[in-house]
């Protein structure tokens, strides 16, 4: 409703009260039967927002009636769904793409221009510790939440993956990971805690951490090092740029955020950004800052890491 020239023109959720309740503040129609939601008309795309494990195949049913798709992440929990979806789309003539908010941030993108350009010279070690809390209703009250079915997985998968997907943006393909998983404060069937060794196809190293069972929680950090310097990414913050040729890059102190202990957003406003960018994707039918077969690239990823927890053995990854 911020995007000039954008309407809400209908929701859709499995309890028609809650989509009403929703529907109500836009003035949008309401539906609990999915079929009919996606032949409303006018309805341009859709955002998908419902539990991990059925973002593809809700999202095939919305390419398939001629809508583009806006799935939040990750894609869906396996890959070979996201294949069936990339397939629906191509045939369809439509564009999908994934709420990976993190792109369009501004630190981020700064990160992305340093490494782009060779500022950090050639790549040698990048690391992405989340060390989140969530406290034990966060899964008690849910029934999707830390499911294998309907999470994906854990922290790895739910928490972890804006990180995955950050790491293997800013350093290309990840051809190899080592990894072991854990519950260790929650009650769940998934990890609560997940550690992995990284190898990217330029020959750098990473480690990467996830976790929602480290109390009281704590910011997100990235850390990427090359031949010529390091930079620290702190939450959404450039908090440390330290280069050999003693080039000065501007930084910042850290923006306290809620996410590390809490699941509310408290700013959409990188989510406004990747809505805006898909629209515009669509009106100058080009690629949007994440489609569906870079989404792809971190759920790959994530299973690799959970087939070497599970085999215990070093898994390598096809492109």
């Amino acid at each position: 409703m911020a995007i000039p020239g954008v309407a809400v023109s209908a929701v859709w959720g499995t309890s028609r009260e809650k989509a009403a309740r929703l529907a109500d503040t836009a003035g949008a129609a309401a539906y609990d039967d999915l079929s009919r939601f996606l032949a409303h008309k006018p309805m341009d795309l859709v955002a998908i927002g419902t539990p991990s494990g059925v973002h593809a195949e809700q999202a095939v049913a919305a390419v398939e009636a001629g809508l583009h798709a806006l799935v939040e992440k990750p894609v869906d929990v396996r890959t070979d769904r996201v294949d069936a979806l990339i397939a629906a789309a191509d045939r369809a003539g439509v564009r999908v793409g994934v709420f990976f908010q993190d792109r369009l941030k501004p630190d981020v993108v700064r990160l992305k221009a340093l490494v782009e350009s060779g500022g950090l010279g050639s790549p040698v070690l990048a690391n992405g510790h989340v060390r989140w809390y969530r406290p034990p209703e966060y899964y008690r009250d849910s029934r999707w939440r830390g499911t294998w079915a309907l999470d994906g997985g854990g922290a790895l998968m739910n928490q972890g993956i804006h990180t995955v997907d950050v790491l293997q943006w800013l350093m290309g393909p990840v051809t190899r990971v080592t990894a072991k998983t854990a519950a260790r404060v929650h009650n769940i069937e998934v990890e609560d805690t997940a550690v992995a060794l990284l190898e990217f196809a330029s020959g750098a190293l990473g480690v990467l951490e996830a976790a929602t069972s480290v109390y009281p929680g704590y910011p997100r950090k990235v850390e990427v090092t090359g031949t010529e310097g390091t930079a620290t990414l702190e939450g959404d913050t450039l908090v440390a740029v330290d280069l050999r040729n003693e080039a000065q890059v501007p930084v910042a102190a850290a923006v306290p955020t809620v996410a590390s202990s809490s699941p509310v957003v408290a700013d959409a406003s990188a989510h406004q950004r990747i809505l805006e960018d898909f629209i515009a994707a669509i009106q100058t039918n080009r690629k949007p800052v994440c489609d569906a077969r870079d989404g792809r690239k971190s759920v790959a990823i994530v299973e690799a890491i959970y087939t070497s927890a599970r085999e215990g053995r070093e898994v390598r990854l096809s492109d």
